[in-house]
């Protein structure tokens, strides 16, 4: 049985089951439902602020790789199919480098991303911190941005030579780097800023790091 099966939040939001992979795709992907194991599950609604995370990132990144095109970023409800994995997600953000050895498709990522990013909200912390994490570990993925607005403590987590994810940190001026994303700075304090800096305060900021 599929751990998210046995936790109340999920089984409430289990739209469909028996459900074979290319229906998920043709009629439920679009719609922000992830596919585990047969089963179709509506992910968690999003407030506000999880909406101006995630949107905020995206520019962040969008922006960088403008500047710097060594890769991509997609949102949600862009798939990501890991490997045979049974099981199909829809991280909130996922990178793609360029030299990443899977496939780039118009719907979907065949591959496991460099990067995927989570942003946590009420009734996703099992599925984020727990199944997600080991998901993304088997399945290769490189990095795992957990951002948490709810605690507004992230957590940044980068495979070891064993496959393993080891927890990082971010410097003493609350900036996360990533040997990834060379020259980019993410200033933590900022996620937790109300409002989040506009389109022209985002791009001046990466113009800023990639001059570096």
């Amino acid at each position: 049985m599929v751990a998210e099966k046995i936790i109340p939040s999920i089984a409430e939001r289990v739209i469909a089951i028996h459900v074979t992979e290319d229906e998920y795709m043709r009629d439920y992907a679009e719609h922000f439902y992830e596919w585990v194991d047969g089963v179709v599950i509506k992910m968690s609604p999003v407030t506000a602020r999880h909406d101006g995370l995630s949107v905020y990132l995206r520019l962040l990144l969008d922006t960088y790789f403008a500047l710097r095109p060594i890769g991509k970023v997609r949102s949600d409800p862009f798939v990501m199919k890991a490997d045979n994995s049974p099981r199909r997600r829809e991280p909130d953000l996922q990178v793609i480098l360029n030299t990443n050895p899977g496939k780039l498709t118009e719907t979907a990522m065949l591959g496991a991303a460099d990067i995927c990013i989570e942003i946590v909200s009420e009734g996703s912390q099992e599925t984020d911190y727990v199944t997600k994490f080991v998901e993304y570990q088997q399945a290769g993925v490189r990095e795992y941005w957990l951002i948490d607005p709810l605690t507004e403590q992230p957590r940044f987590f980068r495979l070891n030579a064993d496959g393993r994810y080891e927890p990082q940190s971010p410097d003493a001026d609350g900036y996360y780097e990533t040997p990834l994303l060379p020259g980019l700075k993410l200033h933590v304090p900022t996620l937790w800023s109300d409002p989040l800096p506009n389109t022209i305060a985002v791009v001046q900021t990466v113009q800023a790091m990639v001059a570096d």
